[in-house]
């Protein structure tokens, strides 16, 4: 099988244009089959308010009612993904920008409601990524970088978490490809002591993950990642490394970028 890595970029990467560039140039230096999946929340979030729309968020999730799907589409299927996809041509990588809809590529279904209503969220399912489509993409030669908007086969584009569909695609092309899931955010991994960037942990695989969480060492909003990592693992992802976007070029080197969760 041959190798594919799916990175997922966050706002620190997306919101700084210092860092976008850098990591931008890394991941173009990175070699094989490669995607990217990126969000854009901060910026949705200025966009709305600079419209006089304000943005609700419950727990850290976005409410996409009519409006903020009108805004999350502009800026995460326009603005941001775009500007990266125009980026990575000018460093030589030949990126083609999607959302979930273009080839009907990922497929999701609106969140049902229970105590909240979320508007137009989309939840993912089984079947939900086109996996022989993308191979077409990435044997054709092109880079896909897909954005935070699926739709549900009905006309109706839908709003869905980035790291999940990073971690979607995963487990799709799995079958196809040697896959490796990478998370990219602001700190440097998994960290022993969260003030301490010293304190990384290289490797946890499921064992170490429980010692872990019962130590209270990983907790509240990482447990949400570390679950949907290990869920992925188990279903045939080669490993999930979750690191600092800035050292995406020790990537090649195993022991040098981020903390590999692995069986």
């Amino acid at each position: 099988m041959q190798a594919l890595h799916i990175i997922k970029i966050g706002g620190n990467v997306i919101d700084n244009s210092e860092n976008l560039h850098r990591f931008l140039k890394d991941f173009t230096a990175l070699e094989g089959y490669k995607i990217l999946v990126h969000g854009g929340g901060k910026v949705a979030t200025q966009v709305s308010e600079s419209m006089g729309i304000e943005a609700k968020l419950i727990d850290g999730r976005r409410i996409t009612d009519i409006d903020t799907l009108r805004i999350v589409t502009m800026v995460y299927g326009g603005l941001i993904n775009k500007n990266i996809v125009a980026q990575l041509q000018r460093y030589g990588s030949n990126a083609i920008g999607l959302t979930g809809a273009d080839g009907d590529l990922i497929r999701a279904k609106k969140r049902p409601v229970k105590t909240i209503d979320y508007g137009f969220a989309g939840d993912l399912f089984e079947r939900s990524v086109k996996a022989d489509s993308i191979a077409k993409l990435l044997e054709g030669g092109f880079i896909p970088v897909f954005c935070a908007l699926t739709h549900d086969g009905e006309g109706q584009l839908l709003n869905t978490n980035a790291d999940t569909i990073a971690s979607a695609l995963a487990v799709a092309m799995s079958g196809s490809y040697e896959t490796t899931l990478v998370y990219c955010f602001e700190k440097k991994g998994v960290l022993q002591d969260i003030n301490d960037e010293d304190s990384l942990i290289r490797d946890i695989d499921p064992e170490r993950y429980e010692k872990l969480k019962t130590e209270q060492i990983i907790h509240s909003g990482m447990l949400p990642k570390m679950d949907n990592a290990f869920t992925a693992i188990s279903c045939g992802v080669k490993a999930v490394i979750i690191g600092h976007s800035d050292d995406l070029g020790q990537l090649k080197n195993k022991a040098g970028f981020g903390t590999r969760l692995s069986k």
